[in-house]
């Protein structure tokens, strides 16, 4: 499925999902991602991104993102680095639902297996492994329709929030 892509984010407009306790959770409301979501708190993922994510109609989380120039090495092959910084972004998404709360990832292994090129749609399936009171355990793989190209492995650790002095103090 290879379809043509704004060469900037303009027509890809975001709003607020006010249905969620994550202010920083957007979807978009139209283009090639309309109905997906992503996350805008973290400026390293949306600067390299933009990532996306959705979960289908079977429950399963799918992620996504459209190659462009910016995504490229010197041999204009994905660099590395963006498939890793997507399978990071993959790990979160697939948790989502057992995180429910801020993590960070503590460990993460990965096998590069093909190549993709600008314009690819490049697609993330996952799942979780285990779930426990302090660690997710999570595995997943990249690909481009059927072609693998990338596979994934990662541990998230959940992080308890932090009160400030002033909220304790006033909560009393």
């Amino acid at each position: 499925m290879e379809r043509a892509r704004p060469k900037d984010n303009s027509a890809v407009q975001q709003t607020a999902d006010t249905r969620s306790h994550r202010p920083d959770l957007t979807i978009a409301t139209e283009g090639e991602f309309a109905g997906w979501r992503t996350w805008t708190r973290d400026t390293f993922e949306s600067h390299n991104g933009p990532f996306w994510h959705r979960i289908d109609d079977d429950g399963r989380v799918r992620c996504a993102f459209r190659v462009e120039k910016k995504h490229l090495n010197g041999m204009k092959a994905v660099h590395g680095g963006c498939f890793m910084t997507f399978a990071d972004y993959c790990l979160f998404a697939i948790a989502t639902r057992e995180l429910d709360g801020p993590g960070v990832t503590v460990a993460f292994g990965a096998e590069f297996l093909d190549a993709a090129f600008e314009g690819e749609l490049i697609e993330a399936f996952g799942e979780v492994t285990r779930a426990g009171k302090s660690l997710i355990f999570v595995r997943g793989m990249l690909k481009s329709g059927d072609r693998p190209l990338f596979t994934f492995s990662g541990t998230i650790k959940r992080v308890k929030r932090k009160v400030p002095a002033t909220e304790v103090a006033d909560s009393h």
